[in-house]
């Protein structure tokens, strides 16, 4: 089995956001954007749609995907595929004036898709969205629409890969990151945790055991996780590999342990066993 029967058409979740860690480890915020550069640019030449949820922000994370997504349909072959799809949460596209969001999907016509979804995760044309009032959302629809839309998004992917991670200043229940990978947990669905550049990712790896305790910290909905331990990542590494992938700070080197995951994942899925 080639990588490219492996990733073809198969949506990949990534999450991702600042890390608070990163100059304790003697490393800067370009380093996490380069890292995900890489492994998007990996993950797209072999075939795989990227999904994000996050807003349209000049220097976010998005925009960073949608700039390897126009690349990458510049360099292929096959015109017509949309790379990237980035969610937007209802509380996100709330906020912004239809004007924008239609400006937004016309230049990304052809090279990205985004998603407008209601407070429920359910898809929301453009039409729809234009019926509705600009306003600022409440707390309540910051936690309900983002979790609606990490559900949304959960039935709509084949794996999820986190790394980084901001522990405050978040809206929501918890941290975005943590609960896209609690999702992950309890849907079973292969999760391939990234906790080399400190953050969320890391958190989450020591909750489980994935790795030893180190940062010691505490946020909203951490204990959650003690539920659960590194047989249930369900992404076909073992527990050494999954370690090296949770510390490690070399982008190679875990794009080869996440290749390898989804790899051993879809052999197991075509074999007719649970991954």
């Amino acid at each position: 089995m080639t990588y490219r029967e492996v990733f073809d058409n198969k949506s990949i979740a990534v999450s991702t956001s600042e890390s608070p860690d990163m100059a304790g480890l003697g490393l800067h915020k370009e380093h996490l954007r380069d890292a995900m550069a890489e492994i998007a640019r990996h993950l797209l030449a072999l075939g795989a749609k990227l999904v994000y949820g996050g807003d349209l922000r000049a220097e976010g994370f998005s925009n960073l995907l949608f700039e390897l997504a126009a690349r990458y349909r510049r360099d292929t072959t096959n015109r017509s595929t949309v790379a990237v799809t980035n969610y937007l949460a209802w509380p996100v596209h709330i906020l912004q004036q239809p004007e924008q969001i239609d400006q937004a999907v016309a230049d990304l016509q052809g090279t990205a898709e985004l998603r407008l979804l209601d407070i429920d995760g359910k898809n929301l044309g453009l039409e729809e969205r234009h019926k509705l009032p600009t306003h600022q959302p409440s707390e309540p629809e910051w936690a309900k629409g983002l979790s609606a839309m990490r559900h949304t998004m959960l039935a709509e992917t084949d794996a999820r890969i986190i790394l980084g991670g901001r522990v405050d200043k978040f809206k929501g229940d918890m941290p975005g990151i943590a609960e896209e990978a609690l999702y992950s947990l309890q849907g079973k669905q292969p999760l391939y945790v990234m906790g080399g550049f400190g953050g969320c990712a890391r958190d989450v790896a020591e909750a489980i055991g994935v790795l030893d305790y180190q940062t010691a910290r505490a946020w909203p909905g951490l204990e959650k996780f003690a539920a659960f331990n590194s047989d249930q990542l369900n992404n076909g590494l073992s527990k050494e590999e999954n370690r090296i992938l949770a510390s490690t700070p070399h982008v190679d080197q875990a794009i080869v342990l996440i290749l390898r995951g989804l790899t051993r994942v879809q052999r197991r899925v075509q074999g007719g066993m649970i991954a």
